[in-house]
């Protein structure tokens, strides 16, 4: 038996409007990201799940490749049922195997809750996180209280939802199209097999009206540990080399000489990111000795090393460089070099700090030999997980 082909189906059709956020809620900023980035990422990086696919809204193509990208993606249907459909019927004929299904609404997902539910696909053909209840719940009759509901047996579902591919497509295709399901699990009940439940996770709490946001940031944040970490880099100058720095092509009568476009400040920001998640250096990951960066723009350097970071489920909220040199001036790039860092970085302007310094005439930048630049970046991570 080889490898079950496993999909994670992400479900973001949705309009989102209970937030009253400007966007649909699916990308909307939750921790520097997209919400939807966060689930994406869940499933992307866990060494389980083969593909994950996005269900998105009609005219939302725009939006999902400003959240995350060139990825795959399918236009849904106008419920949440049809939109689910929409993705079984992209994935029929690829010999899929295994499918979750996630609504996008849910950001934080758990590596755990995942292990646990292909687990229990191993024995069963659908499976699904619950929470048990542990408020008081009641009936209501208006404003009033009605009789108290046994909280014994009841439990309250979360997603993703676990299913054997063709056990969930053929419960999808036998479901009434006149009625709607509030979930998957329900319409794989409903055509008679079982499905198994695990533990959920608090974590996973759907972001429905405009405080959720709030309380996913502080659960976001409860989960996440700050980082600094600092770089710097070194080039001489030399006649007849352009001057790139930060990104910007800089007029001078000399440039610098070195690794790639030996841009200094992109350097040391590259180290400094790299540093965050303990990654090394800049040329472990582009070895000077290799012709094939002889002149190579930096910027892919750095876009590299922050894909590092985010590959970590990390996020970089803020980059400080110091640039050291008698000439040129960078006061008059300044502006220009802190906007083309932010755009590298997918960063505010305002996350991006550039400051000059002289070294007073003193040392090799003193005399006009070379320029330097240090760094410090700041980032938050997972917190990693205690050892056994």
């Amino acid at each position: 038996m080889g490898h079950p082909t496993t999909v994670a189906l992400v479900v973001a059709a949705g309009n989102g409007t209970r937030t009253g956020a400007a966007l649909p809620k699916q990308f909307a900023s939750l921790g520097g990201r997209p919400v939807l980035a966060h689930s994406y990422r869940a499933f992307a990086s866990h060494p389980q799940i083969d593909r994950v696919l996005v269900v998105i809204g009609q005219g939302q193509q725009a939006l999902l490749a400003a959240a995350l990208g060139d990825v795959e993606c399918v236009v849904g249907g106008d419920t949440r049922r049809e939109s689910v459909l929409r993705g079984l019927e992209y994935l029929k004929n690829d010999g899929i195997s295994r499918v979750l299904v996630h609504d996008a609404a849910r950001p934080l997902l758990p590596h755990a809750v995942i292990d646990r539910l292909l687990a229990a696909l191993d024995e069963d053909v659908a499976a699904l996180p619950v929470l048990g209840v542990v408020d008081t719940i009641l009936s209501t009759r208006k404003t009033h209280a009605g009789d108290v509901v046994p909280r014994a047996g009841l439990a309250r579902v979360q997603t993703p939802q676990a299913f054997d591919f063709p056990t969930l497509f053929a419960a999808h295709q036998a479901w009434p199209a006149e009625r709607e399901a509030t979930d998957d699990a329900q319409m794989v009940r409903a055509a008679g097999s079982d499905v198994r439940l695990v533990e959920g996770d608090p974590m996973l709490e759907k972001i429905t009206v405009a405080n959720d946001f709030a309380t996913a940031e502080l659960r976001l944040n409860g989960a996440m540990q700050v980082r600094s970490a600092q770089g710097f880099d070194v080039h001489r100058f030399e006649t007849g080399q352009e001057l790139w720095l930060g990104g910007i092509l800089i007029p001078h009568d000399k440039g610098l000489s070195g690794h790639s476009d030996a841009d200094v400040a992109l350097h040391a920001i590259t180290d400094a990111l790299l540093g965050t998640i303990a990654a090394g250096d800049i040329g472990m990951h582009f070895p000077p000795s290799d012709p094939k960066w002889r002149g190579a723009a930096s910027a892919q350097f750095l876009r590299h090393a922050l894909s590092l970071l985010n590959d970590q489920g990390g996020v970089l909220d803020f980059v400080d460089v110091t640039v050291m040199c008698e000439a040129p001036k960078i006061g008059p790039h300044r502006d220009a070099i802190r906007a083309s860092i932010a755009e590298i970085l997918s960063l505010p302007i305002a996350s991006v700090s550039v400051k000059a310094t002289t070294t007073e005439r003193l040392g090799f930048t003193g005399r006009g030999e070379g320029m330097a630049a240090q760094a410090i970046a700041t980032v938050r991570v997972p917190v990693p997980a205690p050892l056994p």
